[in-house]
């Protein structure tokens, strides 16, 4: 089974090529690569990825324009329909402006800028995209945004740590994220929402390969699948 994905570009994205690459390299084949004023996805799509950058400038607020996008209405289709989404930084972004995810994104404690390799553990190691890891394991991943403050009611808080859609949490203080939640998932497991840019350590080149595990265990499972 060939593995079919699609990287989705807004206005503003930056991080769309590194998704791209990260794809291919791991699976194989090259990913379609869709405009956000498309109205619809390649058929028979077996993954979609949301990438980083500053969609629409972040005016507004992050994400908030590209949610409504023409092609998100078609994701939003895909996602309910049990397709996986990964959203990454301000794809995590327009996935919670997009109703996809719980929770919104804030600008960071003290207002500043945050880019730099940070120390997370991972949560849930049965999801699809993080089968490949160990529950607890330390990882580093780096990060690069402003608005990555998540926040949640506590009701909601909570749901998601007893439900285990705490994908990943920040090991150290990073940008006041609420229960120091770095990556959360929908209540199916098929979305997946992340501050972290896994994409940007998958081979030693790139000075670590914590994030490979995470594109492997999606092929991995969606071609076992």
């Amino acid at each position: 089974m060939s593995f079919r994905s699609a990287v989705i570009t807004f206005p503003g994205s930056n991080c769309d090529r590194d998704m791209a690459d990260a794809l291919e390299k791991v699976s194989g084949t090259a990913p379609h690569r869709v405009w956000h004023g498309d109205a619809a996805l390649p058929d028979g799509l077996d993954f979609i990825a949301l990438p980083g950058g500053f969609s629409y400038g972040d005016y507004l607020r992050s994400g908030a324009m590209a949610a409504r996008s023409p092609i998100m209405q078609a994701v939003i289709a895909a996602a309910n329909r049990g397709v996986p989404v990964l959203g990454v930084c301000n794809g995590f972004q327009v996935l919670t402006e997009a109703g996809l995810l719980p929770g919104a994104l804030m600008r960071n404690a003290g207002i500043r800028f945050v880019c730099r390799e940070v120390k997370l553990k991972v949560e849930n190691a049965q999801s699809l995209f993080t089968a490949g890891y160990s529950a607890r394991q330390e990882i580093v991943i780096p990060v690069a945004h402003h608005d990555g403050n998540y926040f949640a009611d506590a009701e909601t808080l909570d749901r998601l740590e007893g439900e285990g859609r705490v994908a990943f949490r920040y090991a150290e203080q990073v940008n006041g994220s609420a229960r120091d939640i770095a990556g959360v998932l929908n209540a199916a497991g098929n979305v997946l929402g992340m501050m972290p840019h896994p994409e940007r350590v998958i081979e030693p080149a790139q000075g670590g390969t914590d994030g490979r595990a995470l594109f492997e265990s999606a092929v991995r499972g969606l071609v076992a699948a």
